[in-house]
Protein backbone atom coordinates (compact mmCIF):
# COMPACT_ATOMS: atom_id res chain seq x y z
CA UNK A 1 0.00 0.00 0.00
CA UNK A 2 0.99 3.53 -0.97
CA UNK A 3 1.32 6.49 1.63
CA UNK A 4 2.34 9.03 -0.69
CA UNK A 5 -0.34 11.21 -2.32
CA UNK A 6 1.05 13.12 -5.54
CA UNK A 7 1.67 17.11 -4.80
CA UNK A 8 -0.86 19.34 -6.02
CA UNK A 9 -0.70 22.94 -5.91
CA UNK A 10 -4.10 24.60 -6.57
CA UNK A 11 -4.35 26.37 -9.75
CA UNK A 12 -6.18 29.39 -10.52
CA UNK A 13 -10.01 28.46 -10.26
CA UNK A 14 -12.24 30.77 -11.07
CA UNK A 15 -14.88 31.91 -8.62
CA UNK A 16 -17.68 30.90 -10.38
CA UNK A 17 -16.22 26.67 -9.46
CA UNK A 18 -18.63 25.66 -6.99
CA UNK A 19 -18.25 21.95 -4.75
CA UNK A 20 -20.67 19.78 -3.22
CA UNK A 21 -19.94 17.70 -0.59
CA UNK A 22 -22.35 14.55 0.47
CA UNK A 23 -21.60 13.17 3.67
CA UNK A 24 -23.39 9.85 4.94
CA UNK A 25 -24.22 10.30 8.42
CA UNK A 26 -23.30 6.67 9.12
CA UNK A 27 -20.31 6.47 11.30
CA UNK A 28 -20.91 10.43 11.80
CA UNK A 29 -17.66 11.21 14.84
CA UNK A 30 -15.38 9.62 11.64
CA UNK A 31 -17.19 11.42 8.80
CA UNK A 32 -17.42 14.99 10.52
CA UNK A 33 -14.02 14.77 10.50
CA UNK A 34 -13.66 13.87 6.76
CA UNK A 35 -15.74 16.63 6.15
CA UNK A 36 -14.26 19.19 8.98
CA UNK A 37 -10.95 18.41 6.64
CA UNK A 38 -12.13 18.47 3.78
CA UNK A 39 -14.18 22.26 4.20
CA UNK A 40 -10.53 23.22 5.78
CA UNK A 41 -8.40 22.85 2.92
CA UNK A 42 -11.12 24.29 1.11
CA UNK A 43 -11.02 26.84 2.66
CA UNK A 44 -7.37 26.93 2.48
CA UNK A 45 -7.75 26.84 -1.56
CA UNK A 46 -10.24 29.93 -1.26
CA UNK A 47 -13.18 27.72 -2.33
CA UNK A 48 -15.87 28.69 0.77
CA UNK A 49 -18.49 30.45 1.81
CA UNK A 50 -20.99 30.28 -1.12
CA UNK A 51 -19.06 28.48 -3.29
CA UNK A 52 -19.48 25.14 -0.98
CA UNK A 53 -22.78 23.41 -0.18
CA UNK A 54 -23.07 20.53 2.23
CA UNK A 55 -25.61 17.76 1.90
CA UNK A 56 -26.22 15.01 4.53
CA UNK A 57 -27.41 11.46 3.31
CA UNK A 58 -28.36 8.35 5.87
CA UNK A 59 -24.91 6.35 4.53
CA UNK A 60 -22.65 5.76 1.91
CA UNK A 61 -24.98 3.71 -0.17
CA UNK A 62 -27.31 6.98 -0.96
CA UNK A 63 -23.83 8.35 -1.97
CA UNK A 64 -24.12 7.89 -5.43
CA UNK A 65 -27.34 9.15 -5.93
CA UNK A 66 -26.83 12.30 -4.43
CA UNK A 67 -23.89 13.14 -6.48
CA UNK A 68 -26.51 12.18 -9.12
CA UNK A 69 -29.25 14.63 -8.56
CA UNK A 70 -26.59 17.36 -7.78
CA UNK A 71 -24.54 16.75 -10.86
CA UNK A 72 -27.56 17.12 -12.92
CA UNK A 73 -28.58 20.65 -11.26
CA UNK A 74 -25.47 21.83 -13.96
CA UNK A 75 -24.19 24.51 -10.17
CA UNK A 76 -20.98 22.45 -9.13
CA UNK A 77 -17.77 22.14 -10.82
CA UNK A 78 -16.96 19.03 -8.79
CA UNK A 79 -18.95 16.65 -6.06
CA UNK A 80 -17.01 15.35 -3.06
CA UNK A 81 -18.29 12.08 -1.49
CA UNK A 82 -17.43 11.40 1.78
CA UNK A 83 -18.33 8.24 3.73
CA UNK A 84 -16.97 5.39 6.50
CA UNK A 85 -17.42 2.21 5.71
CA UNK A 86 -15.98 -0.54 8.60
CA UNK A 87 -15.75 -4.14 7.42
CA UNK A 88 -18.18 -6.17 9.85
CA UNK A 89 -18.60 -9.84 10.60
CA UNK A 90 -21.44 -9.81 7.82
CA UNK A 91 -20.92 -9.02 3.57
CA UNK A 92 -22.76 -6.29 4.46
CA UNK A 93 -19.11 -4.53 3.75
CA UNK A 94 -18.59 -5.97 0.82
CA UNK A 95 -21.85 -4.97 -1.28
CA UNK A 96 -22.02 -1.07 0.47
CA UNK A 97 -18.01 -0.35 -0.31
CA UNK A 98 -18.57 -1.89 -3.86
CA UNK A 99 -21.57 -0.36 -4.92
CA UNK A 100 -20.39 2.79 -3.47
CA UNK A 101 -17.31 3.12 -5.06
CA UNK A 102 -18.91 1.80 -8.24
CA UNK A 103 -21.71 4.04 -8.08
CA UNK A 104 -19.73 7.60 -7.58
CA UNK A 105 -17.40 6.31 -10.62
CA UNK A 106 -20.83 5.88 -12.71
CA UNK A 107 -22.25 9.72 -11.83
CA UNK A 108 -18.22 10.48 -12.98
CA UNK A 109 -18.59 8.96 -15.74
CA UNK A 110 -21.99 9.56 -16.84
CA UNK A 111 -22.08 12.67 -16.27
CA UNK A 112 -18.10 14.11 -16.81
CA UNK A 113 -17.84 15.44 -14.07
CA UNK A 114 -15.34 15.23 -11.12
CA UNK A 115 -17.44 13.24 -8.63
CA UNK A 116 -14.77 12.44 -5.85
CA UNK A 117 -14.62 9.02 -3.55
CA UNK A 118 -13.57 10.18 0.05
CA UNK A 119 -14.71 6.95 0.93
CA UNK A 120 -13.22 5.23 3.74
CA UNK A 121 -13.03 1.57 3.44
CA UNK A 122 -11.39 0.03 6.35
CA UNK A 123 -11.29 -2.84 8.44
CA UNK A 124 -11.64 -1.48 12.01
CA UNK A 125 -12.43 1.97 13.61
CA UNK A 126 -8.47 2.33 14.56
CA UNK A 127 -7.67 2.11 10.68
CA UNK A 128 -10.43 4.99 10.27
CA UNK A 129 -9.13 7.06 12.54
CA UNK A 130 -5.65 6.70 11.85
CA UNK A 131 -6.40 8.06 7.86
CA UNK A 132 -7.87 11.05 9.57
CA UNK A 133 -5.38 12.28 12.77
CA UNK A 134 -1.87 11.91 10.60
CA UNK A 135 -0.36 13.79 8.25
CA UNK A 136 -2.44 12.70 5.34
CA UNK A 137 -6.36 13.37 6.61
CA UNK A 138 -8.24 11.64 3.88
CA UNK A 139 -10.65 14.63 3.77
CA UNK A 140 -8.16 16.64 2.76
CA UNK A 141 -7.12 14.60 0.09
CA UNK A 142 -10.63 14.86 -1.32
CA UNK A 143 -10.68 18.67 -1.58
CA UNK A 144 -7.27 18.55 -2.87
CA UNK A 145 -8.44 15.89 -5.56
CA UNK A 146 -11.78 17.95 -6.53
CA UNK A 147 -9.52 21.07 -6.89
CA UNK A 148 -6.92 19.23 -8.77
CA UNK A 149 -9.70 17.76 -11.39
CA UNK A 150 -11.44 20.87 -11.23
CA UNK A 151 -8.61 23.05 -12.82
CA UNK A 152 -7.66 19.66 -15.25
CA UNK A 153 -11.33 20.26 -16.54
CA UNK A 154 -11.05 23.98 -16.81
CA UNK A 155 -7.55 23.28 -19.01
CA UNK A 156 -9.16 21.04 -21.05
CA UNK A 157 -12.35 23.21 -22.19
CA UNK A 158 -9.93 26.13 -22.79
Amino acid sequence: MSSKFPGFEPADLPESARVAVVAARFNAEVVDELLNGCLRRLHEMDIDGSRVDIHRVPGAFELPVAAKMLARTKRYSSVICLGCIVRGDTPHFDYVAGEAARGIQDVALSEMLPVIFGVLTVNTDQQAWDRIGGKHHYGERAAEAAAEMMALSLRIKR
